[in-house]
């Protein structure tokens, strides 16, 4: 259940409360760290996106190991009762070596994202936008109308949309977001209906299949998944069949999981992937990802990754493998700075399977 605006008194005792029981904020991780679901910190209540009033409290309170002073009142986004606003920014500087190639060095903004949501009836309708500032032009992300029913148990979303599909990483470069095609770059329009009941987490979607691009046939996209939560681990269970194409269909499929060990919260999802969208017979893949994060202490993450990718199960030793070690150090509130470096291995024909990366990004958040 969503956590919308308090009087000033009620937030002050809220903040000791987030203190104690969310050390998390917009990663998958976070949420196998503190046993929640997505919707807990988020807006969207499959995770991303703008971060509701329980989340932005966090932020100020428990997220960071050192807060700076704003005075008598904590950020929560809200305008008004009935209006709330948030941004993202993400700006890159990066080394990457190709193989046979000069070595590139480059800053980079990544993204800056602004978000709102009006809402009529407070926890019950709402009005949701995700827009994409920069770099380039404006690009819509996300614009849809939520119903939730009253006791929060259901809901039904309608518009442009990310589709829910195994873990809502923050890296889109991640091969079982790229694999999938199910990602936060490739949102698509359509309806989505979700059920919430316990530690049972649902979604259901019918989309156009294009991405948000336009429609060329009468084909469609549907989608769904099952996760179960404990306070201590989750699994889950998710399946995509797409006809769109003219050509075929293809069906993704996929299984994941969390589980906390002390500080350290480990994420593992496999994707398996039937594509005839290419017009020349099915293509089986797989997509593989392994996932380590070490709380080191209040503010200071590292997380170690390991993926694998097999592009045709039919061809043997086509396989790619990445591992990547990055340091997230938050120092203040609403500002995380992030450092590391990613190994990629391949097929000794495709130099582009050999990069090198090492990047330092700084991430503001509100």
């Amino acid at each position: 259940m969503r956590i919308r605006p308090y009087p000033l008194a009620m937030r002050w005792l809220l903040a000791p409360l987030l203190f104690l029981i969310l050390p998390a904020h917009a990663e998958p991780y976070l949420a196998v760290q503190t046993g929640f679901k997505c919707g807990q910190c988020h807006v969207n209540p499959t995770g991303g996106g703008e971060r509701n009033t329980f989340g932005n409290v966090f932020a100020q309170t428990q997220l960071a190991p050192r807060r700076i002073d704003t005075g008598s009142d904590v950020w929560t986004g809200d305008v008004t009762k009935f209006l709330s606003v948030g941004g993202d920014l993400r700006f890159d500087g990066s080394y990457s070596k190709v193989p046979q190639s000069p070595s590139v060095n480059q800053f980079d903004l990544e993204q800056a994202r602004v978000y709102l949501d009006a809402s009529p009836i407070p926890q019950r309708l709402s009005v949701y936008v995700d827009e994409q500032v920069a770099p380039g032009g404006a690009l819509n992300r996300e614009a849809y109308g939520v119903y939730w029913s009253a006791d929060h148990d259901w809901y039904v979303k309608a518009g442009q949309m990310y589709l829910p599909f195994g873990f809502r990483l923050q890296d889109q470069t991640a091969l079982v977001r790229q694999v999938s095609g199910i990602n936060m770059t490739t949102p698509d329009k359509g309806a989505e209906f979700g059920w919430e009941r316990g530690a049972w987490d649902t979604q259901f979607t019918v989309s156009n299949g294009t991405a948000g691009g336009p429609v060329s046939n009468h084909g469609k996209q549907y989608g769904g998944q099952l996760i179960y939560v404990e306070p201590l681990w989750r699994v889950g269970l998710a399946a995509n069949y797409n006809d769109a194409a003219a050509t075929g269909g293809r069906g993704t499929y996929g299984a994941f999981a969390g589980v906390r060990t002390g500080p350290i919260a480990w994420l593992g999802e496999v994707d398996y992937i039937n594509d005839r969208s290419l017009g020349n017979g099915a293509v089986k893949s797989v997509a593989t990802l392994a996932e380590a994060n070490w709380r080191i202490a209040q503010g200071h993450n590292l997380k170690v990754t390991g993926e694998f990718y097999d592009p045709n199960r039919d061809i043997a030793h086509n396989g790619q493998t990445r591992w990547s070690l990055v340091y997230e150090l938050t120092p203040i509130q609403f500002v995380q700075l992030r450092a590391g470096a990613r190994y990629s291995d391949g097929i000794p024909q495709v130099p582009a399977q050999h990069t090198r990366l090492i990047f330092v990004q700084l991430h503001g958040f509100f």
